[in-house]
């Protein structure tokens, strides 16, 4: 294992981060605060509570999972394809570097961003909301996985991409409808039967679920569906990104 390869690789990319902190730290919990004053307070005081949580702490998961994913996928994406756009990808590919060194420089820095921003955010949510977190060891098991997981499949479509569209293609068009499809600010559970149905199709609503139960000892889905399916999409992604290296898809042209 060249480690020397991952530290260059991750400390290039934090760096990165560090540049533009305003942009990548600030900028999303200033979002999520506007998500609290909006939906926490404004509509928030207006219903009661759910599974008996306060509406503003019960959203909370819901928020950090959509910073979650959002900035995950975004950091990984961009991370690869600068090289692609660049062409500095080859010196990269001709270097004495494994894929697997590739990878865990890349999508490491991108997990700890994100991980960066979902404490931030809930520092921020102190401000707004009184919340207790009743399972800490599964909130931090499904913050690294999620983080990691969605990292990993930001790196898939950084390789993927083509052009600078496309690589926001994803993340705007299907990521994010369905993290606010997937009970970030509801539970499935207020949905008529048909449509709770359909819910259990969303992989977000897993995510979100076994977050909130972490947070409050209440789910929509069983935990261990919700660790089953995030466990099962990070294999799908390793092995997406073994079969790109090992190819060149994406890669030498």
């Amino acid at each position: 294992m060249n480690v020397h390869a991952i530290r260059a690789i991750y400390r290039f990319e934090m760096a990165r981060t560090f540049r533009t902190l305003t942009e990548s730290l600030a900028s999303p919990v200033l979002t999520t605060s506007l998500y609290f004053i909006v939906f926490g307070a404004a509509i928030g005081s207006r219903m009661g509570d759910i599974d008996g949580v306060s509406y503003g702490a019960f959203i909370i998961p819901g928020l950090i999972m959509l910073a979650l994913l959002n900035e995950s996928i975004s950091n990984a994406s961009f991370g690869i394809y600068m090289p692609k756009w660049s062409g500095t990808i080859y010196e990269l590919l001709s270097a004495p570097v494994s894929f697997v060194e590739v990878v865990l420089g890349y999508v490491g820095a991108a997990a700890t961003k994100s991980l960066m921003i979902g404490a931030l955010i809930l520092i921020t949510a102190r401000f707004f909301v009184p919340y207790e977190i009743v399972h800490p060891g599964w909130m931090l098991f499904f913050l690294v996985l999620t983080a990691v997981s969605f990292s990993l499949f930001g790196f898939l479509i950084g390789l993927w991409a083509s052009d600078w569209q496309q690589l926001q293609v994803i993340p705007l068009m299907i990521v994010t409808p369905l993290t606010f499809l997937g009970g970030a600010f509801y539970s499935i559970q207020m949905l008529p039967p048909i449509w709770q149905t359909l819910s259990l199709f969303n992989p977000v609503v897993y995510l979100i679920s076994g977050m909130r139960w972490a947070f409050y000892g209440v789910a929509d889905v069983n935990v261990l569906i919700s660790a089953g399916m995030i466990l099962g999409f990070l294999a799908a992604c390793l092995a997406a990104v073994w079969w790109i290296f090992r190819t060149g898809w994406k890669l030498r042209s």
